[in-house]
């Protein structure tokens, strides 16, 4: 098996659906900007509230893809 070099980046992604639609989010956003993404590790979780009324989930994760050699 050839050695790897791993890049890693962070994103926080939102959504007024739920944690789970955030990550997704993020992780879309994350496959436009780089390629051969090979894990995530969730940093944070939280909620945001807007005008009493609105909640939005807010959450930062860590992607980490290989880069290419």
């Amino acid at each position: 098996m050839a050695d790897h070099v791993y890049g890693s980046l962070e994103l926080t992604g939102s959504s007024q659906e739920g944690t789970d639609q955030a990550v997704r989010a993020a992780l879309a956003k994350a496959q436009t900007m780089v390629k051969n993404i090979r894990w995530f590790e969730v940093l944070a979780t939280r909620g945001y509230v807007h005008d009493d009324a609105h909640m939005y989930w807010q959450v930062t994760i860590k992607v980490g893809y290989t880069m290419d050699t």
